[in-house]
């Protein structure tokens, strides 16, 4: 074995991120907060890992863990947050007659 260390191409964050709800979109494991949101939080309102933490009552982990996932899973996530839209538009637009 080289004395280089082995670094993983794709990272497992199952123990931070499940897709069981909200239609198979990505959230933190047992938690019903989505990584898009997570992601979107911290761009917009240019916060630190420890202050979007504090504001999700997460860990700094499960923070960063979703921010990984977002970007190793960036297209479909940004599909799914297109259709989550569409059809939120559509029930308002319903909804107003």
């Amino acid at each position: 074995m080289s004395s280089q260390s082995y670094v993983p191409l794709l990272v497992d964050l199952r123990k931070y991120i499940e897709t069981r709800l909200f239609g198979d979109r990505p959230h933190i494991r047992g938690k019903r907060i989505p990584v898009a949101l997570i992601a979107q939080r911290l761009a917009t309102n240019n916060w630190t890992i420890a202050e979007t933490a504090y504001d999700f009552t997460l860990s700094e982990a499960e923070v960063l863990a979703a921010l990984l996932y977002y970007e190793e899973h960036l297209d479909e996530i940004r599909q799914q947050e297109q259709k989550e839209e569409t059809l939120f538009n559509e029930v308002k637009r319903q909804q107003n007659g």
